[in-house]
């Protein structure tokens, strides 16, 4: 009798280097664990691949409704509204391992999404990868950074099947 398969004996790649923690404070049936650790996964591994420093991730992602969002941007932010997307970045300790935060709001997520055409997975995607690259360190305050961040985006969204985000649909 053969021994079961174990997830190495079957092809699957050793991911302990990220360890994520996702609440659902609003919950979203499309949106599950499991898309979105793959979602956070392809950004984490592109933004190691972009910087030798990131060892190890440690991100947390919750999904909030407009309430919490509201009062989050206006806390941190100076912003008195719900954004679609909020990231705290804590930077890369000396170990390699770079932390955050990312915050995402559903109602807004929900509006942008119908809004602008799209699936409501393929914008979550899209804000939860464009979160990642943020708490890894990513920006997109001056033209060259943008630029990169975006491309990045692009490249993750396009290997998921998604179309590009920055294109009008």
């Amino acid at each position: 009798m053969s021994k079961p398969a174990t997830p190495r004996s079957r092809g699957m790649r050793d991911t302990s280097y990220l360890r994520t923690t996702v609440q659902h404070v609003v919950p979203v049936p499309e949106i599950t664990h499991q898309r979105i650790r793959g979602w956070m996964l392809r950004a984490v591994d592109a933004a190691m691949a972009d910087n030798p420093d990131i060892i190890q991730a440690e991100l947390a992602l919750r999904l909030v409704d407009a309430d919490e969002a509201r009062e989050l941007n206006s806390q941190f932010r100076g912003r008195d509204y719900a954004t679609n997307v909020l990231t705290f970045e804590y930077g890369i300790d000396p170990d390699g391992t770079a932390r955050g935060d990312i915050v995402l709001c559903v109602p807004v997520l929900k509006r942008e999404a119908s809004e602008q055409g799209k699936s409501l997975r393929q914008h979550a995607a899209h804000l939860v990868i464009h979160g990642v690259l943020h708490a890894l360190g990513y920006d997109h305050e001056d033209e060259d950074d943008a630029v990169h961040m975006e491309s990045v985006e692009t490249a993750l969204l396009a290997s998921l099947g998604f179309p590009d985000p920055y294109q009008p649909h």
